[in-house]
């Protein structure tokens, strides 16, 4: 069974990582981190929002990159796990076809899967 989700408001985030509320709310309206809403409409933020955050601060403050290279690394990164998700789905279709037949003639085969690993196969 899941944990429940911890919820933190603004107030404590905003001390925690010792960043301005008005700093957090600048954020939230560039589209850089989406806290979640309670029924009154107040921020809250999970997990996933203040990993999201502390991604935010190591790129400013550690590796000094301003706000529409941090929108840039986010977009990327989020791509990069997309296309890992559609990697790794294709990956386990292809395995299960090739255990589904027994025998593929080599013509056919345009990949040889071994140990979880897709490998190109020679042209004899």
């Amino acid at each position: 069974m899941k944990a429940k989700p911890r919820y933190r408001m603004i107030s404590w985030v905003a001390e925690k990582y010792n960043v301005h509320p008005q700093t957090l709310r600048l954020w939230e309206r560039e589209g850089l981190i989406r806290p979640s809403r309670s029924q009154g409409n107040t921020r809250l933020y999970d997990d996933t929002a203040c990993e999201q955050l502390e991604t935010i601060l190591t790129l400013t403050r550690d590796l000094g990159v301003n706000l529409a290279g941090v929108e840039i690394i986010l977009n990327l990164k989020a791509q990069i796990a997309r296309l890992q998700n559609e990697n790794e789905l294709l990956a386990s279709l292809v395995r299960k076809t090739m255990r589904s037949t027994s025998e593929v003639p080599r013509y056919h085969a345009l990949v040889k899967v071994e140990a979880g690993a897709i490998q190109s196969v020679d042209e004899e």
